[in-house]
């Protein structure tokens, strides 16, 4: 019997911490809803847990109950020369070196798509297209990137 490939999200930090922010907890609620019942694999990365250390304690608390079902992606050369072309295109400044790394990581591992509540850097119209033409010159496909209201509404 053939087994339906099951949807792999990549998630960045935002995703996490927006479970406990105001703005973002009702989508949040609905994606992580979405990851128990199997709707979709979802996958991060070390990235996402060294960004955590120095989150709220209630942020960590639920990244640690949840990773066990996460698939964990490790960072590859790759992923950082990926990266390194992101940033030499100017698409984000070298301050926002993870943002990169978050949207290189998603790539380089065949990601269906990565969620993010990144709007400056990640989910953002103009530098999506960005993203993909580098994607494109270094032998990668497209990735899509959504907001998890997005990928959660039916």
């Amino acid at each position: 019997m053939n087994k339906v490939k099951q949807f792999r999200i990549y998630a960045d930090t935002s995703i996490f911490g927006g479970l406990f922010d105001e703005e973002f907890s009702i989508q949040s609620k609905l994606f992580f809803q979405a990851v128990r019942d199997g709707k979709f694999k979802l996958v991060t990365s070390a990235v996402v847990s060294k960004e955590l250390e120095t989150a709220p304690v209630e942020v960590t608390q639920f990244f640690n109950k949840i990773v066990n079902s996460c698939e964990i992606v490790e960072v590859t050369d790759g992923a950082l020369a990926l990266q390194e072309s992101y940033v030499k295109q100017g698409i984000v400044t070298p301050k926002y070196y993870d943002d990169a790394l978050h949207v290189a990581l998603a790539t380089v591992w065949s990601c269906d798509c990565i969620v993010s509540w990144n709007f400056k850097h990640i989910v953002n119209y103009h530098k999506i297209p960005l993203y993909n033409a580098v994607n494109a010159l270094n032998g990668y496909g497209n990735i899509a990137i959504y907001s998890p209201q997005e990928v959660v509404y039916e």
